[in-house]
């Protein structure tokens, strides 16, 4: 882990095997605190599908000597915010207060990490919470066509499920199920505190040596599987007055030291107003209101994708530009203009995205938990300035030559998107 040093970002392992990661910012009034688990959907099996993001909801609905309502009163009593959210490959807990209430923070989340009350009567309303928001996710088709493109790239394997669950999956997921997952992920050697604020790393240390002791055991191995080839293409016919589409291929894992090399390339492609996409396709031809391309980077694998959300009668039109662009991408690589434009918005925005606690919470927390070391922003802009034209190439040679996928929510036959590839560059890379 780093020392201290010109971002006053330090690290310590604990005794209780909980990893501690913090950055002081002596310049604010905030303390943001975070819980980072590595756990997340791809750590269930298909029966137990949603039981992370069940948890999620669950830990906040009381502990053995806090309800559900003394947890949200003491934290909104003084201007605080608490929240968490979960993905695919871990899970995250945080809360901002002003630094004064530091201690109130660590209370509370180191209640709902040890001692959460799953009581019988909250895990039925927390379940009926769920379903409800699972039938809000399956009526937003922009959103449904994302989780179709992933079940398409990775087909019967874990990374391909949606990590809400389903309604059958939810339903079914008993109260001591739900607790048996809790006891056998949520461990110390599991966790990671980041904090970052006006704070004392040590103090916190400590603050955290007294509340949570050493939990003996090992975590059940991580989810994997068969890698199956993906399937091209994927419709779901849905009676919308806009088609929503998604085109991409499987890309770089989380540690691939090319990654950096992967932002840039996707920068150009649509990362931004400046982009390839959004030229070509919304500011030229008009045929879009939105479309972006973004990545997703797991353990062993990853994703690049364009979402573009148009007419039905233009959904051919656009499916071939987005096919074009890839192709010209792969083909010719980047300009000089290109990388330099995109390498500054990478630095630019990563220097705005770290003006608050909570921001700066978020980079050192997933940066421990994910890649098991924190760079500071100085090391981060000098591996992005450092990115060249042949970088790029040389990624794009890995990745857009891959199989791709394409993903479809809209006013169409089941069969309607093999004659639309048919005319695309997009079926077939």
């Amino acid at each position: 882990m780093p020392e201290a040093g010109a971002d006053s970002i330090q690290g310590s392992a604990l005794s209780n095997g909980i990893r501690l990661v913090t950055e002081r910012m002596p310049d604010v009034r905030s303390v943001a605190l975070g819980f980072w688990v590595d756990v997340g959907s791809r750590d269930e099996s298909p029966e137990m599908a949603g039981v992370s993001h069940f948890l999620e909801h669950l830990l906040f609905k009381g502990t053995e000597e806090r309800t559900a309502r003394q947890i949200a009163e003491s934290v909104e009593a003084v201007g605080g915010e608490m929240n968490a959210f979960t993905t695919k490959e871990y899970t995250a807990f945080y809360t901002r207060l002003l630094d004064d209430d530091l201690d109130l923070g660590l209370d509370i989340l180191c209640d709902i990490l040890t001692v959460p009350a799953f009581r019988p009567d909250e895990v039925e309303s927390e379940r009926q919470v769920i379903l409800e928001e699972i039938l809000m996710h399956e009526d937003e088709p922009a959103e449904l066509v994302h989780d179709l493109f992933t079940e398409a790239l990775f087909p019967g394997h874990p990374l391909g499920r949606e990590v809400l669950g389903s309604a059958e999956t939810i339903s079914a997921l008993s109260r001591d199920a739900i607790a048996g997952h809790f006891l056998a992920h949520y461990r110390p050697p599991n966790l990671v505190l980041a904090a970052a604020g006006n704070l004392h790393h040590d103090e916190i240390a400590a603050g955290l040596e007294r509340r949570m002791s050493p939990v003996p055991g090992q975590r059940p191995p991580r989810g994997g599987g068969e890698l199956l080839p993906p399937r091209p293409q994927v419709v779901c016919t849905r009676p919308t007055e806009q088609a929503n589409l998604v085109v991409g291929m499987r890309s770089l894992s989380r540690g691939d030291e090319d990654r950096f090399a992967l932002s840039v390339l996707n920068q150009v492609l649509g990362g931004g107003m400046s982009s390839r996409l959004f030229q070509e396709i919304r500011e030229q031809r008009g045929l879009v209101y939105a479309v972006y391309s973004y990545r997703s980077a797991y353990l062993e694998h990853g994703a690049l994708a364009v979402y573009a959300g148009t007419a039905p009668s233009h959904t051919p039109e656009v499916l071939q530009l987005i096919g074009d662009e890839l192709d010209r991408l792969l083909q010719g690589g980047v300009t000089d203009y290109e990388l330099a434009l995109a390498k500054g918005h990478l630095k630019g925005s990563l220097a705005l995205a770290l003006e608050d606690s909570g921001g700066r919470m978020n980079r050192i927390g997933r940066s421990e938990l994910v890649h098991g070391e924190v760079l500071t922003v100085t090391e981060l802009v000098e591996r992005t300035e450092a990115v060249t034209r042949e970088d790029v190439q040389r990624v794009a040679e890995r990745v857009l030559g891959n199989d791709r996928v394409v993903a479809l929510v809209g006013p169409f036959e089941e069969d309607a998107l093999t004659d639309m590839a048919l005319t695309s560059s997009v079926a077939s890379p």
